[in-house]
């Protein structure tokens, strides 16, 4: 056992390789896949788009175009726009040149750093630019120039100017600071800044888990200008994790990377929301509800039209959320809204104001996501959606006759569709007929869209529809499947697949292509499966490298288990509290259909594989059942003591209250139990999901003296980035198929 794990982890492309050569068209090899030389995209005789005028239709084949009345057809003159080349808007500041100068005029600023500053310019109003390089920071106006930092002083981060341009706010060691763009004085700043106490800036659970990842900024400029709203984050408390860099250029020894990053139960930031009063140059601050209890989160931040401060808190396991808004006049909060939940209410929108004060909310209280129209000061007037299907997405308001268009699943949980609707509710009216995902271009006064869209058993098809029935008035062009079908490739199939207790999951397959005198074949499943996260979409795919499996002769599933169905609130809280069980008996629902459905499909021999989430998911599928004979989990969380608090504790609370969940779902603690063979890969400088799931997990198989593969990628972090890196583990993932999945077992 332990010399099959050795020969397993040196030699993993122990098989023979397909030939360099580029092939010749008609064959779609592994080489060819892996350098993305063939497109199995659809193939168009034409596209459609809107004139330069925004009412005439431009249809363009190849080099030749030509204009259409839209709503006739006939043939017409082009625009005058479309016909020259766009003489451009013209740019108010002044050229590249004469700034450059300009800055050169400035002390201790030589031509290269004019350069810099030239070339990052950072905020903009009217003729006001902000230029930030090397620490240098100035403002540039047709008739001065200022200097609002110096390199001497940290770097500045996120500067954003208010409405009218007179004052600029941005964060530097970790403190908010505001100056005047005029005179560069500063009018007001935070005084506490230091590596444990953030104030404008987010911390890493708080950017990756609520607002965003990559988005660190957290202060909120007032509409009048008048005042800086932000969170004040005092990290203390806070764990800290370090990665490590082991291949640092240039250096024999390992570089730390340290950060504060809270794993489930520990505890939180310490946060608080603020708000700068730029006039009188104080910090007031804005008291959070006793409701959220002793550990809230502030889950967003923003202000209302008339100036008023709308923000929503959360208790720590994320039950409730508490919508207040806060008056800077009489420096109180009201309570507006209240969403309650028996697992938890997820991140509130931002609300969609309209002109008289009152806003449009989305909210998945009655288990579906739906639109409430509320009044000025957050008194309820009405559903404006309603039903067993979710609005996925608010699109556009029409204040003038009282509508709303937006994007649900009334036609398909998996399909993509916008409707219109009156705000009091009535006069529902589908907009985009046709099975799959749609994607509306409108006119110039939208009452006419071109609306392209595609299914997975549909390439394209452009059509011009009327929004004020929703009828389709011409279809403009259809797409072909030429390329896979010059492959004589079989086509994805979309599916309804039940489960034991009668709920039916979108599911996709794509048969293999069989050699000749086969008759069973083995099933290659890709899945992601985190909460409300489908991964099957009724969409025409593209993937050679699906195309590729099922030209070898393996056959490829994926199936939107109900917790990622987009089928409800109702749905994806079944996973409340044991993230992984339900998900898993869905996927063993979906073998045994297949097995009675499907009469190529060999039971024997499937394979899965995911990445984060769906690496998780790979692992607790092979040790927690026996229908798996390979696993290739990439980056996956092995025990969710082992995740961040603010992800983790929403769906499993926190280990202290659910014990006996986060021990049923751990793969670490499960290791012995391994059925099939498992691949684990892992980025070693992952600061999202640590390498130190791969490296539990690996420790709990060597001790239950399970053999396994173990590939790390140095440098990486939760996904791979370096081509050389993704071509060497899509070469693993087929050398892995080949070994397990495509030798049968009476030939093991």
């Amino acid at each position: 056992m332990l010399t099959s794990l050795v020969v397993a982890l040196l030699v993993p492309f122990a098989l023979p390789q397909e030939p360099a050569a580029p092939p010749p068209p008609e064959t779609l090899t592994f080489e060819w896949v892996e350098a993305g030389r063939h497109d199995l995209g659809p193939v168009w005789p034409e596209t459609w788009r809107w004139a330069a005028d925004g009412v005439t239709l431009l249809r363009q084949r190849g080099e030749e175009l030509a204009w259409f009345d839209a709503r006739t057809g006939e043939p017409v003159a082009g625009p005058e726009q479309d016909l020259t080349e766009p003489a451009g808007e013209p740019d108010a500041t002044p050229s590249r040149d004469a700034l450059r100068a300009r800055f050169e005029t400035l002390e201790g600023v030589d031509e290269q750093l004019a350069r810099r500053l030239v070339t990052r310019r950072v905020a903009r109003y009217d003729d006001l630019t902000v230029h930030l390089a090397d620490g240098l920071m100035v403002a540039a106006s047709p008739a001065k120039l200022t200097v609002l930092w110096r390199a001497s002083d940290p770097e500045p981060e996120f500067p954003t100017l208010n409405a009218d341009g007179s004052a600029l706010a941005f964060v530097a060691a970790n403190d908010l600071v505001v100056l005047d763009t005029g005179t560069g004085a500063t009018r007001v700043r935070t005084s506490d800044g230091s590596d444990s106490q953030f104030n404008g800036k987010l911390d890493w659970v708080y950017q990756e888990e609520i607002y965003g990842r990559g988005r660190f900024q957290a202060f909120w400029w007032s509409p009048d200008g008048a005042h800086v709203a932000f969170l004040s984050l005092d990290e203390s408390p806070v764990e800290t994790f370090t990665v490590i860099d082991h291949i640092e250029e240039g250096h024999f020894r390992v570089k730390p990377e340290v950060t504060h990053y809270p794993k489930a139960g520990d505890p939180n930031p310490i946060v608080r929301l603020g708000v700068l009063d730029v006039a009188a140059g104080k910090t007031r601050w804005v008291e959070l509800p006793e409701s959220a209890g002793d550990e809230p989160l502030v889950v967003r931040v923003e202000w209302t039209p008339d100036g008023k401060l709308f923000y929503v808190v959360q208790d720590r396991i994320q039950t409730l959320a508490d919508v207040l808004v806060w008056d800077p006049a009489t420096e109180t909060s009201a309570t507006w809204i209240q969403e309650r939940s028996a697992s938890w209410v997820e991140r509130p929108e931002a609300p969609h104001w309209l002109l008289d004060g009152s806003f449009l909310w989305r909210s998945h209280r009655t288990g579906y996501s739906h639109i409430y129209h509320y009044g000025a000061e957050g008194a309820f007037r009405r559903a404006v959606t309603a039903g067993d299907w979710q609005v996925t997405r608010l699109e556009h308001v029409d204040e003038e006759h009282s509508s709303v268009r937006f994007g649900g699943t009334l036609h398909g949980a998996n399909e993509r569709h916008s409707y219109r609707v009156r705000l009091d509710g009535t006069d529902l009216v589908h907009l985009t007929p046709g099975k799959g995902r749609h994607n509306l271009r409108f006119n110039a006064e939208e009452t006419l869209a071109i609306d392209r869209f595609n299914a997975l058993e549909n390439p394209g098809t452009q059509q011009l529809v009327d929004l004020a029935t929703g009828e389709v008035l011409r279809v403009l062009a259809q797409a072909s499947p030429a390329r896979w079908d010059d492959l004589e490739l079989p086509r994805w199939r979309s599916l309804r697949v039940p489960t034991r207790d009668g709920l039916l999951l979108d599911a996709a397959l794509l048969p293999p292509k069989l050699a000749p005198g086969a008759t069973r074949a083995p099933l290659w499943i890709t899945t992601y499966s985190g909460p409300n996260s489908p991964t099957v979409q009724d969409q025409w795919n593209t993937s050679a490298w699906f195309g590729f499996l099922a030209h070898r002769g393996i056959g490829v599933f994926q199936l939107n288990v109900r917790t990622a169905s987009n089928l409800g609130h109702w749905a994806v809280e079944q996973a409340y509290l044991r993230l992984g069980e339900q998900e898993l008996q869905d996927f063993e629902d979906a073998l045994d259909w297949l097995s009675t459905e499907v009469e190529w499909f060999d039971a024997d021999r499937v394979g899965l594989t995911g990445h984060s989430y769906g690496g998780f998911m790979t692992a607790y599928a092979l040790t927690h059942s026996d229908r798996f004979r390979l696993g290739i989990a990439g980056s996956g969380v092995y025990d969710w003591r082992l995740y961040d608090t603010i992800y983790t504790e929403r769906y499993m609370s926190t280990p202290e209250r659910n014990p006996d969940g986060y021990a049923r779902t751990s793969v670490v603690e499960a290791a012995a139990n391994l059925s099939g063979h498992l691949v684990i890969t892992h980025g070693v400088m992952d600061d999202n999901v640590h390498v130190q799931n791969a490296m539990q997990l690996v420790y709990a198989l060597q001790k239950a003296g399970r053999p396994f593969e173990l590939m790390l990628y140095p440098q990486a972090r939760h996904g791979l980035r370096h081509p050389a890196q993704r071509a060497f583990d899509r070469r693993l993932a087929w050398s892995a198929i080949q070994r397990h999945l495509v030798v049968r077992a009476a030939d093991r």
